[in-house]
């Protein structure tokens, strides 16, 4: 066995935010399993992104380089990781939980008997594997039973790549054998997100709203706070529901996973599906008319009072402290 992989997926160029997450899990999966964690990047043209994951703190950092992994295919990525897994005989793998991985990861741990672990949200030891039901209502803890590897995708803003570290990655080249005629699908366009969409997961401050904001008219107030911080205006499910602020910039489980540096939540009560989206965050300052609102519990400073006082009060301190 070759100890734990992680796959990391290209986003414009680089290393996506969260398959840098993605490595922080497999390092403390690798911290209490004592095994080595490393990496694999696909494509056509690896040698930038090998090197930017060569100076991450990984064993290992493995090319797998083809004409055929240009662009993505769910048969093309199956195909070359099933052959580096025969390669390496890994304990566990270690994925990004995003839509490009949805499509292929199931398929290529079914090829080898296996199941996926979507959507994971913590490691204990074990190790025991924690992810989500019911838009959060419950939680499930799962154990890898059986031989062959452990295939596990993390959740957004589940695990902090901040303090990764720095490493010098060994870095090796493998070319997997692929046949034109086993790529049964052929890659459409490239997904383009809108130039407007708001990457709420890389904010590193965010000012978020709730129902107690009332009524739209009162949203430039929570933006002039936002505007102080220098932070992203969010909102709760309901906001957005109501058209007041577009669905990109939603908070929760049927919105976006946060984990800034600093939520400001003003004039949320604080559903499960909300506090699910920002458990990533590492500070959480709430400001709430009712002292019993559930978001006092995920809160590391709570303000009790009328938030039409509080947020413009809070703003004028902001400016101040800012000279």
């Amino acid at each position: 066995m070759s100890g734990i992989w992680v796959v990391l997926e290209e986003r414009e160029g680089r290393i996506g935010r969260i398959s840098l997450e993605a490595v922080a899990a497999a390092q403390l999966l690798g911290a209490q399993t004592g095994q080595p964690v490393n990496a694999a990047v696909l494509g056509a043209q690896t040698g930038a992104l090998a090197a930017e994951a060569a100076a991450l703190p990984l064993a290992r950092v493995v090319r797998i380089e083809h004409g055929l992994l240009g662009a993505y295919t769910a048969d093309g990525f199956v195909l070359a990781l099933q052959q580096l897994i025969a390669m390496e005989s890994p304990t566990h793998l270690v994925f990004p939980h995003t839509y490009q991985v949805r499509d292929y990861a199931p398929a290529l741990a079914a090829r080898l008997g296996q199941v996926l672990i979507g959507d994971v949200t913590a490691i204990g030891e074990g190790p025991v594997f924690t992810r989500q039901l019911m838009q959060g209502r419950l939680a499930g803890a799962y154990r890898h039973a059986g031989g062959g590897p452990c295939f596990v995708s993390v959740q957004a803003g589940a695990f902090r790549a901040d303090g990764l570290g720095a490493g010098s990655a060994e870095v090796s080249l493998f070319t997997p054998a692929i046949e034109a005629t086993q790529i049964r699908t052929r890659p459409g366009e490239r997904f383009r997100a809108s130039a407007q969409t708001v990457d709420l997961g890389s904010a590193p401050m965010i000012v978020s709203v709730g129902r107690g904001i009332k009524d739209a008219a009162n949203l430039p107030m929570a933006q002039e706070l936002a505007t102080a911080l220098g932070a992203e205006l969010a909102a709760s499910r309901p906001i957005c529901d109501a058209g007041w602020l577009p669905m990109e910039r939603q908070v929760g489980s049927s919105g976006q996973t946060v984990s800034p540096k600093l939520y400001v939540a003003i004039g949320i009560s604080g559903a499960i599906q909300h506090l699910v989206g920002i458990k990533g965050s590492q500070c959480i300052v709430a400001i709430n008319k009712d002292p019993d609102a559930p978001i006092f519990e995920a809160a590391d400073y709570g303000i009790v009072g009328d938030l039409f006082e509080v947020v413009p009060a809070l703003t004028e301190a902001v400016k101040a402290g800012k000279g």
